[in-house]
């Protein structure tokens, strides 16, 4: 280890880890409070799978409109302030489409929200990663934990509200002024100044790598083609998963299975939590194992957990197998971003900015797609989506480290 591993992190440093943290809460807990509401929102729009999985849609669809923006507002604002105030428009957006009563709004709504979100999401991992550079050593997956804990808290919020009968829009304008002043308040903490940093030469990058060269450039660029691709479809992997809990579990449970609105909603915090628990785990399983081996062991027990509930439907049955889906894809987009932010050729950020961009695909593509096959042979059908995702992970994770990264 070198000194800057060793070193205790000045008060800065820990204020600013703390404040990444927060707003990485924040971001899970705001959306999470929307979810379990999906299936009352439908039954009030009164409308079919096929039009519920287009108008969620909405969503993915201004996360892939927005999100190379956050690129040029990060470099122009700051990461920090870049989260905060797209935190602020995020909680906007989803008391609107709470309470919206028409399904254009209802898209609409989602629409903005899923800019915002798509927008904090690069913000906040940009300021994470900048925090990580400062502490010499690898935190990022523990951010991602947090959020994981702020989507449970959102969805235990959302369960007890609906178990007091609170209305849509109160509930969820206590949860956007709550979650709105805790990101105001963490970016006082947050690191000051520029996120721009000087650029490694890419053929310095490369020198160390011992690739062999064409005309004085590595002869790595098909290669790292490649590998973003197959780390975009590893990230995406992991966004159908988490998108078959966001828009599908609680209405899985409630329609298919006959569970009770309360009791539905824990097939999403069922989801969530055993993600969080994958991600506290990560880091230690990465150092023994390997990233390769943890994606691929994670590939499969999300494939076989999710594959026998839909096999054997059942309430406790599928409500484990959405948790063993969650904690087979815990670590996935944090090592596709973290993979793709150190791959050899290109600046640094824009590996992480076209992953992060790229593997919201999944989240547009997955809810008209379910809708689709939901309405023409069941949503239990349309759910296989989740063991397909982990034998798509398994086939992919060749591209991912066989030790953990040194530091």
């Amino acid at each position: 280890m070198t000194t800057d591993v060793l070193r205790r992190p000045a008060l800065a440093e820990r204020q600013a880890r703390a404040a990444v943290a927060v707003l990485f809460f924040t971001n899970g807990a705001l959306f999470a409070n929307l979810l379990p509401r999906y299936p009352q929102i439908k039954a009030d729009l009164g409308i079919g799978n096929a039009a519920y999985g287009l108008a969620v849609a909405a969503f993915p669809t201004g996360a892939i409109v927005a999100g190379m923006a956050a690129g040029v507002l990060i470099r122009r604002l700051g990461s920090a302030r870049v989260a905060v105030v797209s935190t602020l428009l995020t909680g906007a957006g989803i008391l609107v489409a709470g309470m919206a009563h028409s399904v254009v709004l209802f898209a609409g709504a989602l629409f903005l929200a899923g800019a915002m979100d798509a927008i904090t999401d690069v913000a906040q991992n940009a300021h994470g990663l900048r925090v990580q550079r400062r502490y010499g050593r690898s935190i990022i997956n523990s951010f991602h934990a947090i959020w994981s804990i702020g989507a449970v808290t959102g969805g235990s919020m959302a369960a007890a509200a609906i178990a007091l009968g609170l209305s849509r829009g109160a509930h969820l304008a206590v949860s956007g002024v709550l979650f709105g002043l805790a990101a105001c308040v963490a970016l006082r903490f947050a690191l000051p100044g520029p996120d721009t940093e000087p650029v490694e030469d890419a053929d310095e990058k490369g020198a160390g790598s011992g690739a062999p060269r064409r005309n004085g450039r590595p002869a790595v660029a098909a290669r790292v083609r490649y590998v973003m691709i197959a780390l975009v479809l590893i990230a995406t992997a992991g966004t159908l998963v988490e998108d078959a809990g966001n828009s599908w579990a609680a209405l899985y449970l409630s329609d298919s299975l006959n569970a009770s609105a309360a009791l539905a909603a824990t097939g999403f915090i069922a989801l969530v939590g055993a993600q969080f628990v994958g991600r506290i785990l990560g880091d230690r399983l990465v150092d023994r194992f390997g990233q390769r081996a943890v994606a691929r062991a994670g590939g499969l027990i999300a494939a076989v957990g999710m594959g026998l509930a839909l096999a054997v439907p059942t309430v406790p049955g599928t409500i484990l197998g959405f948790a063993a889906a969650g904690f087979g894809v815990a670590t996935l987009v944090p090592a596709a971003m973290l993979e793709a932010d150190e791959l050899p050729g290109l600046k640094p950020g824009s590996g992480l900015t076209i992953v992060s961009w790229l593997m919201r695909l999944g989240f547009l593509l997955s809810p008209p797609v379910v809708g689709l096959v939901a309405d023409e042979a069941g949503l239990r059908l349309g759910l296989m989506v989740v063991p397909l995702a982990g034998v798509l992970v398994v086939v992919c994770a060749g591209v991912l480290r066989t030790v953990s990264v040194k530091r």
